[in-house]
C-alpha cells in the first residue's frame, strides 16, 4: 500500500523557500510604507507651500501662523509640527517623525519658500524626493 502525502524533506525544502522570500518581501514591504507616511509629510509641505505663496501675493509677507493661510488640512497623521518661521521674502517649516518609523529612527523634512530644503534628515530609501 503506497502513502500518500509529503515527506518531511519536501515540507522542509518548502519552509526554507518561503522563509527566503520573506527574508527578501519583508524589508521591501517596510520601506514601502515608510515611503507612503513620508509622502504624507511632502504633501501637506507642498499645500503649505501653494498657500504660503497665495498669501504672499495678497498680503506681501508669508506668514508664520499656518491658521492665517487658505488650507483646511490638519498635521499629518505621522509627523508633528516644529517651528514655523516667517518673513517678507522667507518662510521655513519642518516637521518631525514621530512613533515607530519602521526601523529607520526618527527624521525630520524640511521645507521653505524655495521647496524641499536638502538638509532635512530623510533616509534616501524612503525619500519620495529621491525616488
Amino acid at each position: 500500500m503506497k502513502r500518500k502525502g509529503f515527506t518531511l524533506v519536501e515540507l522542509a525544502v518548502v519552509i526554507v523557500i518561503i522563509g527566503v522570500l520573506a527574508a527578501f518581501g519583508v524589508p521591501r514591504f517596510r520601506e514601502s510604507v515608510e515611503r507612503s507616511k513620508a509622502s504624507e509629510a511632502y504633501n501637506y509641505l507642498s499645500a503649505v507651500q501653494s498657500s504660503q505663496e497665495r498669501f504672499h501675493s495678497k498680503n506681501g509677507q508669508y506668514t508664520a501662523d499656518l491658521s492665517e493661510l487658505d488650507i483646511q488640512m490638519g498635521v499629518p497623521k505621522y509627523f508633528s509640527l516644529g517651528d514655523v518661521t516667517a518673513d517678507q521674502i522667507n518662510w521655513d517649516i519642518t516637521l518631525y517623525r514621530t512613533g515607530a518609523s519602521a526601523g529607520y529612527g526618527p527624521y525630520t523634512v524640511h521645507f521653505a519658500e524655495t521647496g524641499y530644503k536638502v538638509d532635512s534628515n530623510i533616509p534616501s530609501a524612503i525619500n519620495p524626493m529621491s525616488q
